[in-house]
């Protein structure tokens, strides 16, 4: 999915980016309703993933822009994106290629309570280092 400047430019004017300049993206599996990951986009983010269909982050650790997968292979292609009701959060629906977890698991969220502890639900499928090196 590409979009055209004007329509990228109406879908920015929808969204409220936070004092950081920054929104809250949640990736879903397109198909399977599958919730992948949470990251955050600013306005170039999102406009560059608008403008080439693959999806783009800002890292603010690296304080950067982050094209997923550039680095480990594990890319998400842009189906649809989408803004919420306040403006405040995004939700892009995504053709998510290997793992979307930097920990080698398929999804982010990998932990949840069993009983009285925090448990490990799902197990690494690709060994980290293979994706990033050492």
């Amino acid at each position: 999915m590409s979009t055209t400047a004007t329509a990228a430019a109406r879908f920015l004017d929808a969204v409220r980016f936070d004092a950081n300049g920054l929104v809250a993206c949640i990736a879903q599996q397109h198909d399977t309703g599958e919730v992948l990951m949470m990251a955050w986009m600013n306005a170039e983010a999102v406009a560059e993933t608008l403008a080439t269909g693959r999806v783009c982050y800002w890292s603010r650790s690296r304080q950067a822009l982050w094209r997923k997968g550039e680095t480990s292979g594990q890319v998400q292609r842009l189906v649809d994106l989408r803004v919420d009701c306040d403006g405040d959060t995004l939700l892009a629906l995504v053709d998510q290629t290997g793992v979307a977890c930097h920990t080698g698991r398929h999804n982010c969220f990998f932990r949840a309570i069993r009983g009285e502890e925090l448990a490990t639900i799902a197990e690494p499928e690709v060994d980290p280092k293979a994706l990033y090196g050492a």
